[in-house]
């Protein structure tokens, strides 16, 4: 059981100086981006501050974003452009003609600027960690890829590629081509290049020039050596999200000139939906309608900010004076945070709030306790701010992450606080709490132990680095008001295992509390960092809170690493939930890093504070150098004029960095989120099966074998009772009715445990040897079938409809595509062995006659001599 604090939330009013002090740089949230009258205002770019000075990063940045506005007009048929650009400049750049920064903040940017290459060098790409029609984190570019002209040869102009990510990031589209499956067999047994729409041409080219298709393609594997070379002199004008460096691409691939064959994250994602469809149906073009005339919008208006010292106003109630109080510190509250901490039903926050928003300032608030009145995360919904909740426990550690998550985001990895470990325990009288916390070489500089209590006087504190040299009480910088010790670990720490242990030598029952924190060792080496965040901060029962953690190494996802998630409500025990990055249920995207579940053991209603563990072992390889997901195609050359014309190889950056020797520990709060039409005491069962998001089909001789990660009871813990598997030749058929499609037996399929990959083989001229219906229109045979499932559970709840997955149905003389080449291998082998054996039966003719015309004239001369 959770023992409850006496003191309540008031007590923990006493750590907020303290935090304030020892963790002084607090940042702020940006503000995001809004469509009016179809102008995009409120686009945040903003420049890493380890990007070097140079002024012409800027105005490549604003030329790229000017002609990306009139080709997205364009390309969306007079539906949107940029209105109005805010870039962030570091505070590390010595120009002083920039405004000050409002509400702005680097973690909340739009756009990112950085010098952090991939093994795919400079290619641009947006992380997108949701489903198909979901907005995107952020769009990612190289200062390279802005200033060197030259890579504009290989990706097209700066413009085009900025539609291409913006696409990504705002619409929830995906790329229409892909590098790992650059050919596929169509339905009629064709081999194809992947790409949309199948209207762009080009040639086949080997080592030595161009060649066909049959001697590139061996096994339905790509010959070393060979490429797909597209002519840059096209006909077809589409599409954006396939290769946007062709001048003739204007437009995104419509439901008419979609490629729905090609194996590509499109397809996968969006089942097989164009990229035009899903742009369609985005809450931008629900929202807004063409604009009339001929005319072109005007370009967009730039704001170049910075981000200058920052004040930072504790408040411990709310004011209507808050906002003055800043403004007489700092002439203006540009810039300015202020963090509210209350504990109260204040009905003030109405009256604040206007004044408040014409600051200019950012209000992180923290609840403490369960009585806080509902509207306070206004302050901090409207200003872009954080808000936190600490829930009425005496081991609740809430408040210390609050302060070091607000302390975190400037984009400066090198210069931030980064959280290691923070842990509370209610401890019997003479009971101890022992762990371990791991020091990684990637951080050690100002390193600080924080331990807190409840009553009486301090713990028994030891603490042991690697090297196994203690560290007692009396090390400690004691403050016995605030109840706190304080140790500063001088120089960088040292690397490996740190051990502490807490003694609770009272009689009665003391609340200890345990946080580290530390800095980056070097600025050559990025540290690992987590970042906890849910989809969105307030819910109704039954519908699930989505849960993420994005943990990285620079820019470079960190895989195989244990991620749990802690939830805190109002008023029950914490729950812990292991967070996955394997493409499943809630996680979409495999191995980029961000770890994802959904979370619904809702327990009651009201706020729920969320707080992410992170821990990695070093025998287990977790640093991704690529980056998967969305990003600009590179093309390697053209056709022109009949000529090829290569362009420069892609610049790759390779592993430089020495092994770790430790594995490493990250802890990050996730902030609040909020639950409402939670039903007192038991309910019957609400939730569903998750949808399966990773079906795919594998024809083999006449058989389909379909591959899919198993969902859950309700979403994605426990195990399904059965599945429905349907298929269809229309896929039209297969979207719009489902329930209609043709069922498949799955009678001897029997559901497994929720992230376990399933397997599943059948036979479709079992099912698909009658007439299907074919929508109006369709007319010609189909030689695919197009599958999809669902899971079902015990209560006969049942998933949504899976993406679709296809299969060629085509069947030729032979069980394999055949291509010229081989047809040319087995007659070139057939007309050898006729030749042989001609050649064979001409020496051994021959040989049979000189051999008889040879004894006949030995039998000739042999009388002569007798």
């Amino acid at each position: 059981m959770t023992h409850r604090d006496n003191v309540g939330p008031l007590g923990s009013l006493k750590f907020v100086t303290l935090l304030v002090a020892l963790i002084p740089e607090f940042l702020f949230l940006g503000a995001g981006v809004q469509l009016q009258d179809n102008g995009y205002d409120g686009l945040l770019v903003a420049i890493n501050p380890q990007v070097s000075e140079d002024q012409n990063l800027i105005a490549n940045i604003k030329e790229m974003i000017t002609e990306a506005s009139f080709y997205l007009f364009n390309a969306t048929k007079r539906r949107v452009f940029f209105r109005n650009i805010k870039i962030l400049i570091p505070a590390t750049w010595k120009a002083n003609n920039y405004s000050k920064v409002k509400q702005e903040l680097y973690e909340k940017a739009n756009v990112i600027v950085t010098d952090w290459y991939g093994v795919h060098g400079d290619d641009p790409y947006t992380l997108q960690y949701r489903g198909c029609g979901k907005e995107g984190k952020y769009i990612h570019f190289t200062s390279n890829f802005l200033v060197n002209d030259d890579l504009t040869a290989g990706y097209g102009p700066r413009g085009r590629v900025f539609v291409h990510e913006w696409a990504h990031l705002r619409w929830g589209v995906f790329d229409e081509y892909n590098d790992e499956k650059p050919f596929y067999i169509n339905g009629q047994n064709q081999i194809k290049v992947t790409r949309c729409s199948s209207d762009i041409t080009g040639i086949f080219v080997c080592e030595k020039g161009p060649c066909p298709q049959e001697n590139c393609i061996i096994s339905k594997l790509f010959k070393e050596g060979c490429m797909f070379i597209y002519n840059s002199t096209q006909n077809a004008t589409a599409s954006i999200m396939f290769m946007q460096s062709l001048s003739s691409v204007v437009e995104f691939c419509t439901a008419h000139t979609h490629n729905q064959e090609a194996p590509n994250l499109q397809n996968q994602m969006c089942s097989l939906r164009s990229a035009w469809d899903v742009i369609a149906d985005s809450a931008d073009f629900n929202h807004s309608c063409a604009m009339n005339g001929t005319e072109f919008p005007p370009p967009p208006v730039f704001s170049l900010i910075q981000a200058g010292d920052k004040v930072v106003c504790l408040v411990l109630d709310v004011s209507s004076k808050m906002a003055e109080v800043v403004e007489k510190l700092n002439g203006k509250a540009y810039g300015s945070v202020m963090i509210l901490v209350t504990s109260g039903n204040d009905e003030h926050v109405g009256n604040c709030l206007l004044t408040v928003l014409s600051s200019g300032s950012t209000i992180h608030s923290i609840a403490l306790g369960s009585s806080v009145v509902e509207n306070l995360e206004e302050l901090s919904h409207h200003t872009g701010g954080l808000k936190f909740f600490v829930p009425d426990k005496s081991n609740s550690n809430s408040m210390t992450d609050a302060f070091s998550r607000i302390s975190s985001g400037t984009g400066d990895i090198f210069q931030q606080r980064i959280q290691l470990e923070s842990t509370g325990e209610n401890l019997k009288p003479h009971h101890q709490l022992k762990n371990t916390v791991t020091l990684d070489n990637s951080v050690g500089n100002d390193t600080t132990f924080l331990v807190t209590w409840q009553t009486s006087g301090p713990p028994e504190i030891a603490l042991f680095d690697p090297n196994g040299r203690k560290y007692y009480a009396n090390n400690f910088t004691t403050n016995p008001a605030l109840q706190t010790a304080r140790l500063c670990i001088p120089g960088t720490a040292k690397p490996g295992l740190w051990t502490y242990t807490l003694n609770n030598t009272h009689h009665s029952l003391q609340a200890l509390k345990v946080t580290v924190t530390s800095r980056a060792s070097s600025s050559a080496m990025p540290p690992a960092t987590v970042e906890a965040f849910v989809e969105r901060d307030s819910t109704h029962f039954p519908q699930p809170v989505m849960i993420y953690a994005n943990v990285r190494k620079g820019i470079y996802p960190i895989l195989n690493a244990t991620v749990t998630a802690t939830i805190e409500p109002e008023a029950a025990d914490p729950i812990a939930l292991d967070l996955f990055d394997n493409g499943a249920g809630a996680d979409i995207i495999k191995n980029d890093g961000i770890y994802s579940r959904y979370f619904f053991s809702f327990a009651v209603n009201g706020r729920y504070s969320l707080k992410v563990h992170v821990s990695h072992s070093p025998s287990i390889s977790g640093l991704a150098y690529s980056i998967p997901g969305s990003r600009a195609m590179y093309v390697p050359g053209y056709i022109a004029n009949g000529n090829i014309q290569m362009n420069a190889p892609r610049k790759s950056v390779g592993r430089s960095e020495e092994e770790p020797k430790w594995g490493f520990s990250r802890v990050s709060s996730g902030g609040s989120f909020s639950v409402l039409g939670v039903p007192a005491g038991p309910h019957p069962d609400v939730f569903p099966p998750c949808k399966i998001t990773d079906l795919h089909a594998v024809k083999v001789e006449e058989e389909v074998t379909l591959f899919w990660t198993a969902p859950g009871e309700d979403y994605d813990q426990g195990h399904a009772n059965s599945y429905e598997i349907r298929i269809s030749k229309s896929l039209q058929n297969i979207q719009d009715d489902f329930n209609n499609a043709i069922l498949v037996n799955t009678s001897k399929l029997n559901p497994q445990q929720a992230g376990t990959k399933e397997v599943f083989t059948f036979s479709p001229k079992l099912f698909t040897n009658g007439p299907d219906h074919q929508p109006d229109g369709e007319t010609q045979e189909s030689h695919r079938i197009y599958v999809a499932i669902r899971a079902i559970d015990r209560n006969s709840l049942k998933s949504a409809v899976s993406n679709i997955a296809q299969a060629s149905l085509f069947i030729p003389p032979n069980s394999a595509p055949i291509l010229v080449r081989d047809n040319l291998i087995l007659k070139g082998v057939l007309t050898a062995v006729g030749l042989i054996g001609i050649i064979c039966l001409t020496i051994v003719v021959t040989h049979c006659i000189l051999n008889r015309k040879k004894r006949a004239d030995k039998k000739k001369n042999g009388t002569k001599l007798i």
